[in-house]
């Protein structure tokens, strides 16, 4: 069937565009730098539809093969951050200052972090998600509680910045979509390691949201996304790298994942324990971590002068997470879901727990119905796992270790042999052997 004669051509359509994917590909795919324009014009076709999946998912495995250079990087996040809008809070009354996790078991310290932050007189922005396999999700978290949403206009966002000091909500669509696409192709491509897709993956919502100072808290361990010390500096000193080419003040801290953070790993047990936090009690490895998070926001916004430690003590952070939860529809006052059935799992041997893993502890949440396999599948709320006793603490034969939490008991039998073989008890005296650290000793470095 002949074409009008005003049609234009697959060889005219190639014309009007400066570059080609394959040569955009096949540049990265010999090892070469690419250049700016190559970088942007890849991007923005990607983005609009010009470049094809297939095509992108080959540029993606030839930059986890090949890597990228610091310009490269901060190009690409640039031209990512280019895609959508971009956040402006230079008009709000005070500094803010932003957090990012990359994600753990038990790691719900944004709950507490942001209103304390907010107490002392500096307003977070913090733009969160929803968990995805072991890792648990903020905003999964948050909405345990009674009528609180996720979902707020960028004007909402500004109000309560300026009226309360912090929230927390979901990003919208319009902040770095390239991101959001690319994300879904790097998920089915096996080129999610990338560590320069990942830096610029986060970096460029970071930048776009437009905060004045970000603390990055790079995880490193077994439960973590970066297994390696190694693969964690790496990745730590890009995104600080990036921030700073972005005139964003940015300083990461590197924080042990090889055991879960506090007592508990699930929604609304990680609120309960948040709320602990808030009214001065909760694990200590949970408080330090805060702390030294809070301590680094306010340095990076200017208020070195600020203790957050007295914001915890005289309930000025409970005040400000009281505010933020009402303030996006929650009920701070409301009781939390609880799962309607529970098991308990006992020690078989005197001693001391030396090794509590966190991936089997993260597994062990997510198949009782805590996370989620793919993105959009519900969560429960009130499903996880509730830890009794963590590395160091000495142990009995039947002693409660850990109770799990689910509203469906058929799950309980997949949960457990998630926590096979994810724990150690070793005869009285091996707590002062190498390897096992205490739990408050978290932050194990910083970058910046």
């Amino acid at each position: 069937m002949s074409q009008p004669a005003d049609a234009p051509t697959q060889k005219t359509a190639q014309k009007t565009e400066p570059h080609d994917a394959v040569e955009v590909i096949a540049a990265k795919r010999d090892r070469h730098e690419l250049t700016d324009s190559q970088i942007d014009w890849v991007v923005d076709a990607f983005t609009r539809g010009a470049v094809a999946d297939e095509q992108m998912s080959a540029l993606a495995m030839a930059v986890l093969l090949n890597g990228m250079g610091r310009r490269e990087i901060s190009r690409w996040t640039a031209a990512m951050i280019a895609s959508g809008e971009r956040l402006d809070f230079s008009g709000l009354s005070r500094p803010t200052a932003d957090k990012h996790s990359t994600g753990g078991v038990g790691d719900k310290i944004t709950l507490p972090l942001a209103p304390l932050v907010a107490a002392c007189g500096v307003a977070v922005p913090q733009l969160s998600g929803r968990g995805l396999g072991h890792t648990g999700g903020t905003l999964d978290k948050l909405e345990a509680i009674p009528g609180w949403r996720a979902a707020l206009s960028n004007d909402e966002m500004l109000a309560q910045l300026e009226d309360v000091g912090a929230v927390v909500c979901a990003a919208g669509s319009g902040l770095a979509p390239a991101d959001k696409k690319l994300y879904a192709l790097r998920d089915v491509t096996g080129t999610v390691e990338a560590i320069p897709l990942i830096a610029s993956s986060i970096m460029s919502k970071k930048i776009a949201e437009g905060t004045g100072a970000l603390v990055l808290d790079v995880k490193v361990g077994t439960g973590a996304f970066m297994k390696t010390r190694e693969d964690a500096e790496e990745l730590a000193r890009t995104m600080v790298d990036l921030g700073t080419d972005a005139g964003v003040r940015t300083v990461a801290l590197l924080t042990e994942m090889s055991t879960p953070l506090g007592l508990t790993a699930g929604n609304a047990l990680e609120v309960r324990e948040s709320v602990e936090v808030l009214a001065g009690g909760g694990p200590r490895d949970v408080v330090d971590l805060t702390l030294a998070l809070a301590r680094e926001m306010l340095a990076a916004a200017g208020r070195e002068d600020v203790d957050p430690a007295d914001a915890l003590a005289d309930g000025r952070a409970m005040d400000v997470w009281r505010r933020m939860i009402a303030a996006q529809g929650g009920d701070p006052s409301a009781e939390l879901p609880v799962a309607r059935h529970t098991h308990e799992v006992r020690a078989d041997a005197d001693g001391v727990l030396t090794r509590l893993d966190a991936m089997a502890v993260g597994l062990a949440a997510w198949r009782l119905g805590a996370g989620r396999a793919r993105a959009g599948e519900s969560v429960q709320a009130g499903a996880g796992v509730e830890l009794r006793a963590k590395p160091g603490d000495a142990v009995r034969s039947g002693d409660v270790l850990a109770v799990l939490h689910t509203d469906t008991p058929e799950r309980f039998d997949r949960a457990l042999a998630a926590l096979e073989g994810g724990w150690d008890v070793a005869p009285a005296g091996a707590a002062s052997s190498p390897g096992v650290a205490p739990a408050v000793d978290v932050v194990l470095d910083r970058i910046g």
